[in-house]
């Protein structure tokens, strides 16, 4: 039972980082740096791929 409460929570983090890192990446700021440059910003890879492993994580303690 305990799992399942951890998995759970996992995956609605991971879901809240995941919606983070994709407004952060679709901010205007963002959209400007990468315009000019072409970099994305740390914050948005962090937030989508930490969010991603969470979810996978929570999905595996749900089994």
């Amino acid at each position: 039972m305990n799992n399942k409460i951890i998995g759970i929570v996992l995956i609605v983090i991971g879901i809240a980082l995941i919606m983070w890192g994709y407004d952060v990446y679709e901010a205007a700021a963002s959209q400007l740096s990468r315009a000019f440059s072409g970099d994305t910003p740390i914050e948005a890879w962090a937030g989508i791929i930490g969010g991603a492993i969470c979810v996978l994580i929570g999905i595996k303690k749900l089994k």
